[in-house]
């Protein structure tokens, strides 16, 4: 990476962080006072979006244009815009929408730079708890400025798995792998945002994570951020396409055998 390119992709990352916060603070304003909250379906009753999150998508789109404006941006909640400079921004305002408008406080902005087809930055912030995670391809991840790592010991049956779910799949898909890892002695956690708990991942608190399918705006930063903290993942380059989503699967070195094994996946 030449050094004009690192700059340029470093500037992008900074603006994400500034923007992160501050669509953070614009949610965080709803949830606390959700009252004002209005909340459509999207293609079930546990599919939905609000008010909320089309306002900071807004937001988030505004100021990237304002610095950016020949970058692409893909978002949730108003697809895809393309651009002209090789640099495309995949977002989510309010990852974890469901927990968000019934007042559980595990939800997150998430902000992926993609160069190309490589991710080469992400941004993951949570307001509720004031954590914002960071990374850029080669330059390690961050979690409010500290270094960050995956843990170093742990395995399916000594930590937590983070598991995903959704009416896209078949629910034999996911009550089969939960089955299995509860035989092996292993143990889960769902907590309604993807995009969180590969930031968990990234941090060292979850083992690893797995979801049967997910979309690029949930899972992209996270991506990045497990792999910079020393992780693994599968590799989304795997998919149909960046619009079709796909499986994700990602963890620290001592899951990978093992998950990928239960997952019915094979090894890279």
């Amino acid at each position: 990476m030449n050094e004009t390119t690192d700059h340029a992709i470093r500037a992008r990352q900074t603006l994400a962080e500034a923007i992160a916060r501050e669509g953070g603070r614009v949610a965080l304003s709803y949830f606390r006072d959700r009252s004002r909250l209005t909340v459509d379906q999207k293609m079930n009753g546990q599919d939905v979006v609000s008010i909320a999150d089309k306002e900071v998508e807004t937001l988030l789109r505004e100021r990237i244009a304002a610095s950016f404006p020949e970058d692409g941006l893909l978002g949730e909640e108003y697809g895809l815009q393309e651009g002209r400079s090789g640099f495309r921004w995949v977002m989510d305002p309010i990852d974890g929408t469901s927990p968000f408008v019934f007042g559980i406080p595990a939800w997150c902005v998430s902000i992926a730079l993609m160069q190309g087809e490589r991710i080469v930055a992400g941004v993951i912030y949570a307001p509720t708890t004031d954590e914002l995670y960071s990374a850029r391809r080669g330059a390690g991840a961050t979690m409010n400025g500290q270094p960050i790592r995956v843990s170093e010991s742990a395995t399916l049956q000594t930590g937590i798995l983070g598991l995903g779910a959704n009416h896209r799949v078949p629910a034999a898909t996911v009550s089969r792998v939960v089955e299995q890892l509860l035989t092996e002695g292993g143990m889960f956690i769902r907590n309604g945002s993807g995009a969180l708990m590969l930031a968990y991942v990234a941090a060292g608190r979850l083992a690893a994570y797995w979801e049967p399918h997910m979309n690029a705006w949930d899972c992209y930063a996270g991506f990045l951020l497990v792999e910079e903290a020393g992780g693994w993942i599968v590799d989304p380059a795997e998919w149909s396409g960046l619009m079709d989503g796909g499986p994700v699967v990602a963890g620290c070195p001592g899951t990978r055998a093992d998950l990928l094994r239960i997952i019915g996946a094979k090894p890279a």
